[in-house]
């Protein structure tokens, strides 16, 4: 595959670690776009030998992935296209991160900002997180806009974290500290800004520089937890909220209030309180 053909990734391969810069501005949204070169890229890699390791960073270093574009029903066409090729019984938010989280390389996500709901999902989809003690951010602020999750944070947090915490995270909708959400188990590690880059680097260089079979084995022993149930049940939890007038005036609101601008993110939840 052609790894230049995408509009919203930038990707960089050396040494077996394949770096994916996340570039969707202004403030990286989990769009239809991205969603299907995310998927068009996992697919295109997933047998090449010399991808062992991926890498994801962001562009823009305030925000890792926002969370999903609330225009994103305006995208019917393609969000048609994307659920054709989706496996049953997922949905096409929740077919990102079982992608990712099914994928034979080791994913890393190198978290500097804030992620929030998809975006959050997607980190918690990736094998490896690392993240900035003083400027990372997590939330699952969908609670907060009249929904619960829809792309997996239900059965990735009970996963992670536990029933007690994963129910404080979707329900209180708090952005969360790099410090706290390694406390919690969200991620893997809080690491100071200033060593995240040479921290994440040189754990993907020696993954990538491991005997050939290593990784395989380790993934084979070590196998995602199947989730196939849960997510069925979060999907249709979702799905009975997201189209209900309380959950469309929220979100509009938002979007009025300055949601997917930069300043208005900077603080989304209290934006989002505000507008209630």
């Amino acid at each position: 595959m052609n790894l230049d053909d995408f509009s919203t990734l930038r990707t960089g391969l050396r040494d077996g670690v394949l770096t994916v810069v996340l570039d969707n501005p202004p403030v990286n949204v989990l769009g239809a776009t991205m969603m299907r070169e995310l998927r068009d890229l996992l697919n295109g890699i997933a047998n090449d030998p010399a991808v062992k390791v991926v890498v994801f960073e962001s562009a823009n270093p305030e925000y890792f992935l926002a969370h999903v574009d609330m225009h994103i029903l305006d995208q019917r066409e393609l969000l048609e296209e994307l659920a054709a090729s989706t496996p049953d019984g997922v949905n096409v938010f929740q077919a990102t991160g079982e992608l990712l989280r099914h994928q034979p390389q080791v994913s890393i996500v190198k978290l500097a900002g804030k992620a929030r709901g998809g975006g959050a999902e997607f980190v918690a989809a990736a094998d490896l997180v690392f993240a900035a003690e003083e400027t990372a951010g997590l939330g699952q602020v969908e609670a907060l806009m009249g929904i619960t999750p829809g792309g997996g944070a239900t059965q990735y947090l009970l996963d992670r974290v536990g029933r007690h915490r994963a129910l404080e995270l979707v329900l209180a909708g708090e952005l969360v500290d790099a410090r706290t959400a390694a406390a919690y188990g969200w991620i893997n590690r809080a690491v100071p800004a200033a060593e995240l880059d040479q921290h994440v680097d040189r754990v993907a260089r020696t993954i990538a520089g491991l005997a050939d079979g290593v990784v395989a084995a380790a993934k084979r022993a070590l196998p995602p937890a199947d989730l196939g149930a849960g997510l069925a049940v979060e999907n249709d939890a979702w799905a009975s909220l997201v189209a209900l007038p309380a959950a469309q005036r929220l979100m509009s609101a938002a979007l009025a209030a300055g949601a997917q601008t930069v300043e208005g993110e900077r603080d989304l939840e209290q934006l989002v309180l505000r507008v209630r």
